[in-house]
């Protein structure tokens, strides 16, 4: 089986800690209470309980109508503590439905739907109604991402396998314990978008899960779940980081190019993660709603790396001691998400949410904690840049006010994955550079946009 690859990326430690045919642990927190956050993906939501109400696992507490949204369910059952802004990702305070268990287990899901007699609406509306969102990280509703425009012929699917973070470690053991319901998600997608082919794309450090695969894709082939489910195989591609990349996949397997401000739908491809090709399946076989998260706890300062499934909205915090141990004397950061693109945070009190996947617990070992240094110019960002840009020269332009060419150079097609600065030698914090100059960019447009709506209304 050849490997293929695309060109840039870089190769930090993979830090792989836990094998892929290690269980999933699952866990409670502590305190018996979630605090799940009413958006998790897509426009707002509004609370659909009030403090005191009892909820049952599966129920929806929170939605809103737009359709670039994804409904929030009650992860366990019990009684609705506190409605208020807690701590998230990203150390910023969300609204959040604090739920405590009680006695009660029972459940709300919704009525299993065959995916392949019901009409292509029905199996768009299930796939929302389940609150489904990316689980690679980006929290996209999954439901938008599976109606691409009309003109759009999808070709491929590309179940995202490669786990390039260094670190996580979530995708291998669901893609060794649920080779099978990933096969049959991927399916799925295949027959809602009509595409012909399903690809599962593997890094090749993990080439032992190439026989799991096999045995569950002949498994669908033998006793076929419905029409579009049989041509799906598996592909390899080189182990380095940013290989998870949307675009980079597409291109590494379908030598295809994303054009700049595209979507992989125009050039015939949807990427699906693969855990969340197990919630599309979980979605219509069992009626589940995504109210749970396997996530990788790892990193230096932790004692008993590992990949736990847990409650939405359990807070990392309910987790230390119990679950989770940690060596305080060594911890100097923790990160939500992996070590290139994961969001530092103040503390451990977040709650895990849809799209956590992984919480590493790092010592100083592991990690850069000190002043930048200025630009050598050296260039040494320029090569491993997956998307070709030139990181020095949008730098140089966003520190000089000059946000026009920074645009030029590339700014808004920046993927934001960290090879630039992590080959940097002055450790110049690029990425957070970068995202304070698309803020920019963005907010300038859309003052310049609603000046515009309101020259054209006088």
């Amino acid at each position: 089986m050849s490997t293929k690859s695309f060109k840039g990326g870089c190769h930090p430690p993979e830090r792989k800690a836990i094998s892929a045919e290690s269980e999933v642990l699952a866990v409670m927190p502590s305190t018996k209470m979630v605090w799940i956050p009413v958006t998790q993906g897509g426009a707002p939501n509004t609370p659909l309980v009030k403090v005191g109400d009892t909820v049952v696992r599966g129920q929806k507490i929170a939605e809103t109508d737009k359709f670039m949204s994804a409904p929030v369910h009650a992860s366990i059952s019990g009684t609705v503590k506190k409605i208020e802004p807690h701590l998230v990702t990203g150390n910023t305070d969300a609204l959040c439905i604090a739920i405590q268990a009680g006695e009660d287990t029972s459940e709300s899901f919704m009525e299993p739907l065959d995916p392949f007699t019901c009409t292509k609406e029905d199996a768009i509306k299930r796939i929302r109604e389940a609150g489904i969102t990316g689980m690679g990280g980006a929290s996209f509703p999954v439901h938008v991402k599976l109606s691409p425009p009309k003109d759009a012929k999808i070709d491929y699917i590309l179940g995202n396998a490669a786990e390039c973070e260094p670190y996580l470690c979530t995708d291998a053991a669901t893609m060794y314990h649920s080779a099978e319901t990933i096969i049959d998600g991927m399916a799925i997608i295949m027959h809602i978008t009509g595409a012909d082919k399903g690809i599962i794309a593997l890094e090749d450090n993990k080439t032992h899960l190439v026989p799991v695969f096999e045995k569950a894709i002949a498994k669908i082939k033998a006793n076929p779940v419905g029409p579009g489910a049989y041509d799906i195989s598996v592909e390899l591609c080189k182990t380095k980081y940013p290989q998870g990349g949307e675009k980079n996949l597409i291109t590494a397997i379908l030598k295809r190019e994303v054009p700049a401000g595209g979507l992989p739908a125009h050039v015939g491809c949807i990427v699906s993660n693969v855990c969340t090709a197990c919630a599309i399946s979980d979605a219509f076989r069992l009626g589940k709603p995504l109210i749970e998260r396997a996530f990788t706890v790892s990193g230096g300062a932790c004692e008993n790396p590992a990949n736990l499934r847990v409650p939405v909205g359990t807070l990392v915090e309910d987790l230390i001691g119990d679950v989770i141990r940690i060596k305080d004397d060594e911890l100097v950061q923790i990160l939500s998400g992996g070590p290139m693109m994961g969001v530092a945070s103040a503390d451990a009190s977040f709650p895990v949410v849809k799209g956590t996947s992984g919480v590493l617990f790092l010592t100083k070992k592991e990690i850069h904690i000190g002043e930048e240094g200025l630009c050598l110019g050296c260039g040494r960002c320029i090569p491993p840049c997956p998307m070709r840009l030139s990181p020095v020269m949008m730098a140089r332009s966003l520190k000089a006010n000059d946000y026009d060419a920074a645009v030029r150079f590339g700014l808004m097609d920046c993927i934001e994955c960290g090879s630039c600065a992590y080959v940097c030698p002055a450790r110049v914090r690029l990425v957070y550079r970068f995202k304070l100059g698309k803020g920019v960019v963005k907010a300038r447009a859309a003052k310049k946009n609603a000046a515009g709506k309101a020259a054209g209304g006088k």
